[in-house]
């Protein structure tokens, strides 16, 4: 009887405690740890959520670097901190894909993290070199059609956004176009504008100001709307390509064990900054849609995007790196 006592004296008091710790929680600083060097799209998205996270909890968050092994080694860092809730990881979508793009991922994004929050998305635009024919999208791809075998398609990494998007462009345009995998967006750039390839989509964030500058020709964006960072450029609606919407997108995670007491702050947290004025106009102005996805329907997402993007993949015979 007393040891009956005793174990439910210590169930109890852990339900007890579970209220408390939420509401005693933060009492310290954090750290967010950012998988990538300094500089990148999703590092600077990454500071700003940092930034105004930190006003909502009324403590300190320090952005961290760690970059390296494909973005896994800052993840991983993430994934063996102590899951008290002031180690959290800020990753792009990239990182839901993890084992199945990269061949030495030392973790199952959906079962070895909690999901917080989707911070937000950043949808895709598709350019091509000025010397490929055409004026816009349908003469453009009238042209490419005839010769199919001359256009070469960039890709800026295994299992991005961009190339999950291109390879169902393709599944849809039924053109043998080849794709060329490199690593990251400037190389990509690069070969496109000096014409090696022809054609590129990625995130609007880094490629719309080579639109901009005239140095090479947008033919559609992925979001619902026209962006208001270039409103000439057309949706993938309306040059015909329906419920084609595929983002980049972006969100916060913490270890596994993290208590629901914490998930629950954090994700309240979040959805404050989601509506924050200062968090919107400055997400705005990098392309940047604010999302306000939290643990449950941020989770759902993720499933949804791992099963639909895993068979892309699979179907385009793409092989872990």
């Amino acid at each position: 009887m007393i040891k009956r006592r005793t174990v439910l004296g210590a169930a109890g008091a852990s339900l007890l405690a579970a209220p408390a710790l939420g509401q005693a929680y933060p009492n310290k600083a954090l750290r967010m740890i950012v998988p990538y060097p300094p500089g990148g799209g999703t590092d600077g998205l990454g500071r700003i959520t940092a930034d105004r996270l930190s006003e909502k909890l009324g403590q300190q968050i320090v952005v961290h670097n760690i970059g390296g092994a494909s973005s896994t080694l800052g993840s991983d860092t993430v994934r063996r901190a102590d899951p008290d809730g002031y180690t959290l990881l800020f990753n792009a979508s990239l990182f839901a894909l993890g084992k199945y793009i990269f061949a030495a991922c030392p973790y199952d994004p959906q079962t070895d993290f909690r999901p917080i929050a989707q911070a937000g998305e950043a949808p895709l635009v598709l350019l091509v070199n000025l010397d490929v024919p055409g004026t816009d999208y349908a003469s453009t791809m009238e042209a490419i059609a005839k010769e199919p075998k001359k256009y070469f398609f960039a890709l800026s990494s295994g299992g991005s956004a961009g190339h999950i998007a291109t390879l169902e462009f393709l599944r849809r345009i039924k053109l043998p176009l080849d794709t060329i995998l490199y690593k990251g967006t400037a190389p990509a750039n690069a070969d496109l504008l000096s014409g090696s390839v022809q054609l590129f989509m990625d995130p609007w964030t880094t490629l719309l100001p080579l639109a901009r500058a005239g140095k090479a020709r947008a033919l559609f964006v992925t979001s619902k709307l026209r962006t208001g960072l270039a409103p000439e450029i057309p949706t993938t609606e309306e040059i015909g390509l329906k419920d084609f919407n595929i983002s980049s997108w972006y969100g916060v995670w913490a270890p596994k064990a993290t208590p629901d007491a914490v998930v629950d702050r954090l994700a309240v947290a979040m959805a404050e900054v989601s509506k924050d004025p200062g968090f919107i106009a400055k997400t705005g102005g990098l392309g940047i849609v604010p999302t306000a996805r939290g643990p449950q329907d941020f989770a759902a997402f993720i499933k949804g995007e791992v099963e639909t993007n895993t068979a892309l993949l699979k179907d385009a015979g793409y092989k872990p790196e």
